[in-house]
């Protein structure tokens, strides 16, 4: 009787070790299936070969942020676009237009002072250059990133600029999204508080510097 007993006992552990062990064994295959299913889809989603598009830009959608500092503090806010195209050939940026809005300065605080004198001769002259723009002319790959060569215009005044960005496609629009680059407003002749043209401004001074992104929606 105590070796029947025993031997149930020694024949349940057996099976405890092998539905533990089975149990394993599913566990790894699963986790196994689930990454290859996750790798294969973050590939779709990454694999910039796969787009090609020829559209033009949804203004309503699309948005410039800018940002300026002086040493009391900063503000920032949002241009929009009023027209621009975009051409993408399998993952490859052919072509780039956009034309800024320059009458929709908007403060993020909501200062229609600050607006206002952004829109003046003193910066922008909105008046007399309502319109500024950014035409790609290179572009680079660089890991999952774009490196982005063009011309920007400003009052009239044309310079190169280039900065990082990535562009994406969903549901048939191309998003171009830029990181935060900067641009100097003197070489575009916005004099106001400028280092660059007043030497007694103290600390009463804006820098150069602006910081700029973008995200633009392109539709065909």
């Amino acid at each position: 009787m105590e070796n029947n007993f025993l031997d149930k006992q020694i024949i349940k552990v057996r099976m405890k070790k092998i539905v533990l062990s089975l149990v394993a064994i599913a566990f790894v295959l699963l986790s196994f299936t689930t990454a290859d299913k996750n790798t294969e889809v973050a590939m779709n989603v990454s694999d910039l070969s796969e787009i090609t598009f020829d559209g033009n830009v949804d203004v309503e959608s699309s948005v410039l942020y800018w940002k300026g500092k002086k040493p009391t503090g900063s503000h920032n806010g949002t241009v929009k676009l009023k027209e621009g195209s975009m051409k993408v050939k399998k993952g490859k940026i052919k072509s780039g237009e956009f034309v800024i809005d320059m009458t929709t300065i908007k403060d993020t605080d909501g200062s229609k002072r600050l607006e206002g004198h952004l829109s003046s001769a003193d910066f922008f002259d909105v008046k007399k250059f309502p319109t500024s723009k950014f035409v790609i002319s290179k572009t680079k790959k660089q890991g999952d990133k774009i490196s982005v060569t063009g011309d920007l215009t400003i009052k009239g005044v044309t310079k190169s600029i280039t900065f990082p960005a990535t562009i994406s496609e969903e549901d048939g629009v191309v998003t171009f999204k830029s990181e935060t680059f900067e641009v100097n407003r003197a070489n575009f002749n916005v004099r106001y508080g400028s280092k660059s043209f007043f030497g007694n401004l103290k600390n009463k001074f804006i820098n150069d510097m602006m910081e700029m992104s973008f995200e633009v929606k392109v539709k065909s």
